[in-house]
């Protein structure tokens, strides 16, 4: 598939301002949020989000920004192929001098071995010989409403590629092939990672933990480590943003007369005052007990009444029903006859 352009993602052009940047990623972010969306479009929209993030992320710094102009999304290899260049024409500078004035070919050839990974054709030195960053790594992580309440550390094993420890990453031993990576110059071993994840994270949020990527070749810098988010779902709490929902059941007569309970919260049970006269469906608001956003925050807890009735009844119970359903009260279901003849 062809790669599809950042501006493009977020609908702008590419002269578009900073603020015309931030703008059009608040405005898609709202559009195509997964929790905003029904369950059998929740895979797609996760998708949707995930490429405007990683838009947004590298157009919003204006330093990246330059980078991606002029590279395009691979600007992390070419800017490492690009320094790769300057310090082969230092130390190798009449081979590459002599390549540099080549045909487009041979260029090319070489610029696929940065990109590709394959070694050179002709008799000039391997790339390996150059410092070069990490590669990126992508990971994904499923987190409960609770730890994106009080945030968490979690640990990942990571199987990566190093710079082989007998021929140090050369891929040859007094110029034969390294016998233990086969002059591959680098080796895979697992490693495990521990990273410590901020309270107020989203769903479908991408986190950049800088310098967790895999290692870099010839003493290069770490690449960076890439989580997407997750929620998991929770039988009783439902999340719509930062507000919590909860569906709290009722008696019938604590709805008619009102009263005060005991209501779960991602915090622990707090106490919720019931106004009479309550209906089924009715809802009400206990302030800052939703999820943080990542300044701490809160949202707050939207709590849905739902009347039930007892299951069994004992003769007293079913005498007072009686009574009441003696008494003169209005029809509640003369608005649905009303409705019915609309047209």
């Amino acid at each position: 598939m062809p790669e599809k352009n950042y501006y493009d993602v977020l609908g702008i052009s590419k002269t578009a301002s900073q603020d015309e940047i931030k703008r059009a990623y608040r405005r898609l972010a709202r559009k195509v949020h997964p929790d905003l969306h029904a369950s059998s479009k929740k895979g797609e929209m996760e998708e949707k989000f995930k490429q405007l993030t990683e838009a947004y992320e590298v157009l919003k710094d204006p330093e990246t920004r330059k980078k991606y102009d002029r590279y395009g999304k691979n600007w992390k290899e070419a800017e490492a192929y690009e320094r790769a260049r300057e310090q082969a024409g230092a130390q190798q500078g009449e081979w590459f001098g002599s390549f540099s004035q080549g045909e487009p070919r041979e260029y090319q050839d070489f610029f696929e071995q940065i990109f590709g990974g394959s070694r050179p054709k002709g008799g000039g030195p391997s790339f390996r010989g150059f410092a070069m960053a990490g590669a990126d790594l992508e990971a994904s992580i499923e987190l409960s409403l609770r730890e994106v309440l009080t945030g968490t550390s979690r640990r990942f094993t990571i199987h990566e590629q190093v710079d082989c420890k007998t021929c140090h990453g050369k891929g040859k031993v007094e110029n034969k092939p390294c016998h233990t990576c086969g002059g591959a110059g680098t080796t895979t071993i697992p490693r495990t990672v521990e990273v410590r994840i901020p309270a107020g994270v989203r769903q479908g949020e991408r986190l950049k933990v800088a310098g967790k990527g895999s290692p870099g070749h010839l003493g290069g810098p770490r690449g960076n480590l890439y989580l997407s988010i997750h929620l998991k779902p929770h039988r009783l709490f439902h999340h719509d943003k930062q507000n919590v929902i909860v569906v709290l059941p009722v008696w019938p007569w604590e709805a008619a007369l009102g009263t005060t309970v005991e209501v779960p919260t991602l915090d622990g049970p707090v106490k919720l005052k019931i106004p009479p006269k309550s209906s089924s469906g009715s809802k009400l608001r206990l302030k800052g007990k939703g999820l943080p956003d990542r300044s701490g925050k809160r949202g707050d807890q939207l709590v849905t009444l739902k009347v039930v009735v007892p299951s069994s009844l004992t003769d007293e119970e079913t005498r007072l029903y009686e009574q009441l359903g003696k008494t003169a009260h209005p029809d509640p279901r003369q608005s649905l006859f009303q409705e019915a003849a609309y047209e």
